[in-house]
This record gives C-alpha cells, sequence and structure tokens, in this order.
C-alpha cells in the first residue's frame, strides 16, 4: 500500500515513516526540509506539488505544520498558508486521487483558554466535548484545518480523522520556569499525568485511525497517555498534585527522591483519551505509572522510537533565552 506522510522530517513524521517502512507500506515522505525520510522535498502550499506527490496513495498523514515554538518568528500569514491553505491543498486532492483515509495531526492546544480553571477551581477535564477557544495563531489555524477535514468528509465523502495530540517532543519546555526548577526528563516524566503521549503511541493512533478511518467516516479524538486521576481529583489537583499522587501511585515518592525530582505543584488539567482508547482500539503503553516502572528497573521512560527521533530544531537559528523565542503570553 502506497501512504503519504506530511511533515516526514519532523518528530512524528520521521516516527510514521519509521514505522510503516517497517510494516512493508510504500511510504512517500513530504518535507520543506531534506532528511533521511524525505523523498519528497517541497511545500505543501504548492499544490501542483501536492498533486504529484498524491498519485496512487491510498492513506494520508497530515503531520506537517507550523508549530508554537514559530509564534513569535513567523507570521499570521505564514501560519494560515501552511496550516490552512496547506492542509486545504491536500484534502482537494486526497479527495480527487479517491484516498481511502486521510489522517490529520491536531493538537491539544486548540483548546486554548478553555483549558485555564477559574480563579480556585478545579482543573479542566478536556475531554473532546470541551469547546476550543483558541489563544494564539497555532491553535486558530489547527482548527480551521479541522473544520476543512470536516467539510471534505461532509460534502465529498472523504474519510477523515482528527487526531488531537498532546505532548510528544523531546526538547526543552518552551517555558523558561519549568526549564529553571525542572530537569527535562523530570518534566516529561511529570507531563504523563495528564499532558503528554509518547511518540511510539502516537504514531499506533495515527496507523489505527488509518485502518478504521473507512468504517468511521469522520471524527476527533485526544491522543494522550491515560491518567491515573479521575473527575473527583481536579479540585485538588490544581491545589496540591503531589497528594493526589501519592495517594493515587505512592510509589512515586521513591522513585523520584532517588533522584532529585519534584511533582508539579499544580496540576491545572488532564486530557482524556478515553473515546480514542475506546473506538480505535488503542492502548497507550507509556504511562505515568509505566514510567516509573521503567525507571526502578534503571531503563529508559521513554519508547525506544523517542530515543530514535531524539531531539529536532524548531529554527534555524538558537536564541539567547532558550531554545525557543517564545512568547508566553502568545
Amino acid at each position: 500500500m502506497k501512504v503519504l506522510v506530511t511533515g516526514s522530517a519532523g518528530h512524528l513524521g520521521e516516527a510514521l515513516v519509521r514505522t510503516l517502512k517497517n510494516r512493508n507500506y510504500q511510504v512517500l515522505g513530504l518535507d520543506v526540509k531534506a532528511s533521511n525520510f524525505t523523498t519528497h522535498v517541497g511545500s505543501i502550499t504548492d499544490s501542483a506539488f501536492v498533486k504529484q506527490c498524491m498519485s496512487g496513495v491510498q492513506w494520508v498523514f497530515h503531520t506537517a505544520t507550523l508549530h508554537k515554538p514559530h509564534v513569535v518568528t513567523h507570521s499570521l500569514q505564514d501560519f494560515i498558508d501552511t496550516n490552512v491553505s496547506g492542509t486545504l491543498n491536500l484534502l482537494q486532492e486526497a479527495s480527487a486521487a479517491g484516498v481511502a483515509a486521510f489522517v490529520f495531526t491536531s493538537s491539544t492546544s486548540v483548546f486554548g483558554d478553555a483549558m485555564v480553571p477559574e480563579n480556585g477551581g478545579p482543573a479542566v477535564w478536556v475531554t473532546e466535548e470541551l469547546v476550543p477557544v483558541p489563544k494564539n495563531i497555532y491553535g486558530v489555524t489547527k482548527l480551521a484545518a479541522e473544520n476543512l477535514c470536516q467539510l471534505f468528509h461532509r460534502n465529498q465523502g472523504l474519510p477523515c480523522i482528527i487526531l488531537r495530540t498532546s505532548r510528544f517532543f523531546n526538547e526543552d519546555d518552551d517555558q523558561k520556569g519549568i526549564r529553571e526548577r525542572y530537569s527535562n526528563d523530570n518534566s516529561k516524566v511529570n507531563e504523563y499525568l495528564f499532558r503528554r503521549v509518547d511518540i511510539e503511541d502516537a504514531v499506533a493512533a495515527h496507523i489505527l485511525a488509518a485502518q478504521r478511518a473507512g468504517k468511521i467516516g469522520f471524527s476527533k479524538y485526544i491522543i494522550s497517555a491515560a491518567s491515573p486521576f479521575s473527575v473527583s481529583d481536579l479540585v485538588e489537583l490544581n491545589e496540591n498534585a503531589a497528594a493526589v499522587l501519592q495517594r493515587r501511585l505512592p510509589d512515586y515518592v521513591q522513585v523520584y527522591q532517588d533522584r532529585g525530582w519534584e511533582m508539579f505543584d499544580q496540576i491545572d488539567r488532564v486530557y482524556v483519551s478515553d473515546l480514542a482508547q475506546k473506538e480505535l482500539d488503542w492502548k497507550p503503553r507509556y504511562t505515568f505509572g509505566f514510567a516509573i516502572e521503567q525507571l526502578k528497573a534503571g531503563e529508559p521512560a521513554k519508547s525506544p522510537m523517542a530515543l530514535l527521533v531524539g531531539t529536532k530544531s524548531y529554527h534555524e537559528t538558537t536564541f539567547s533565552e532558550g531554545p525557543y523565542p517564545v512568547n508566553e503570553g502568545r
């Protein structure tokens, strides 16, 4: 089977190409950057290029995007061109080519301000029912691209699955305060509790989505590691996350003490992936509990795929204030 992966030089794109090739798919990797996983160098904003790449393709995995770290360095129009117009080009050509499955990698960032708790209120339980309130151009354009996917399913019958993925990058956190207080490994393991998915699990979700797209037709799913928390924990999570976790998974305490690690003071949201687990038969392996067991055994708290993909640069230059020139108010 011939499949197209956009953003093949990126984290998820590379991981998809690696996995699909290992499963003997014929993989076309599309990206503006040359890489070992890119077979076609060009932009999704070029409709003629996209049409050329779509010939004979049965599945499309659309991971190419401008990300949150680009908000400060790229214009609003850049985001619209890549995230909206580029997605439109892909949808048009996929529909014309009779593609059997279009899987769009969206982001939990579309929820934006909807994930901010009220003052003194509980953490937010983030499910597919939460109404997005994007807070920056990244979220706005990802949501617009989702709506285009829905339109092409409605009007052209293109099977489209939208996966709102949580964090899976290995780079240091984009918030200076997190970088200064927590080691990178510490903060990443903390995030498995509420806002992280391992890239190997993310790849599995994408392939399952493609396999089921024809039957499902159209749907949106949150893709994040299964959390040990419940709705009853939300008030205390936003006040004293460590206390809640000590009740739920007390084994973590000694593991953290041995490494000089800390749990976040507060957890203000919990991404809930129950619907994806049920409807896609997706079974995320890399959870906080799994990470603790790995650390006990002296093993990495991330997958072999995450170690293979490693870190990547979002920009061609470095910045004095850290890995990303992120204005945290945007």
